[in-house]
């Protein structure tokens, strides 16, 4: 495996993060995600306490997806000033990341907390699905489509916020 450094790998998806708060926003989106994060948010909630209930928005959320889902006013809302304060399991802060992304969200107004780094998702770079797994950097997984035993690569695709995978036996003579 590369050095993380030299990698599109966020620190944060490899070691389990707590960032101070950013308070140099004027107002704000704490994402919570699951159980894990609560003790997270809680401090970021506190920090955030001077500036008044009306300039911080706090979204609880089971899982990634309807973290998404409620993000999405969120994101409309956004102004110069904004910050979004993300914390969860890794792949949900990427999914929620590359949500974020999307909607021009630049990385210097996101604060990510990962609680959790043992949740990936891969995507097949034959068959283009996602596919949920366990996997760690320079695992194999099986794809979700195609079914080829995938190497999860140190690669993390800011679009989709899933890692990239590829045919492990790709350059193995057939038989």
């Amino acid at each position: 495996m590369s050095a993380l450094e030299d990698t599109s790998v966020p620190a944060w998806c490899v070691t389990p993060t707590t960032p101070a708060v950013d308070t140099t926003g004027r107002h704000y989106t704490v994402v919570s995600v699951g159980p894990g994060a609560s003790t997270v948010t809680e401090a970021w909630l506190a920090a955030l306490a001077p500036l008044g209930a009306e300039a911080v928005r706090c979204i609880p959320a089971d899982d990634g997806e309807s973290a998404i889902r409620s993000l999405g006013p969120e994101l409309a809302r956004a102004r110069v000033g904004w910050r979004l304060l993300i914390a969860g399991p890794a792949d949900a802060c990427l999914a929620l990341r590359a949500a974020a992304l999307s909607a021009g969200v630049e990385d210097d107004e996101m604060v990510i907390a990962s609680t959790r780094t043992d949740g990936t998702t891969v995507y097949c770079a034959h068959c283009g699905t996602c596919t949920p797994s366990d996997a760690s950097i320079d695992d194999t997984v099986t794809c979700a489509g195609c079914r080829r035993g995938l190497l999860v690569f140190p690669h993390v695709a800011r679009r989709t916020g899933s890692y990239l995978g590829f045919m492990a036996d790709a350059e193995v003579p057939a038989r």
